[in-house]
């Protein structure tokens, strides 16, 4: 009886969803900070389940720059979006940017991104 009531809880329950993946990004200089641009991809089913946004962190796992995107991408992916305007200390070398979804929330990979030398 209780492998009947699993197998139930598992079929009535929605699909779990994925964290959605860098795919890419790049750093510029831009003014007083750097834009930061992003490639995602993530298997979007629409508002119920969608990449609701990006953040840049140092090594420490800081938030540096959050990037919210306000709506689905569904027939749009992979996807690229930028951040403008980033302030990153002094020397620094290297940034991190992890993924967030509508339903997981912060995805637990980050993706490192080597900064260019100025």
């Amino acid at each position: 009886m209780r492998y009947l009531w699993l197998g139930l809880l598992c079929a009535t329950s929605p699909a779990f969803a994925h964290e959605a993946e860098i795919v890419g990004a790049t750093a510029t200089p831009s003014g007083a900070g750097w834009s930061i641009s992003v490639t995602l991809a993530h298997e979007e089913t629409g508002w119920d389940d969608y990449a609701d946004g990006w953040r840049v962190e140092n090594d420490a796992g800081d938030t540096l720059g959050t990037r919210v995107l306000q709506h689905p991408h569904a027939n749009e992916q992979p996807f690229i979006r930028s951040l403008p305007g980033v302030s990153l200390p002094n020397g620094t070398e290297a940034i991190w940017i992890r993924a967030r979804t509508s339903v997981d929330g912060w995805g637990k990979a980050r993706f490192q991104l080597e900064l260019p030398a100025q």
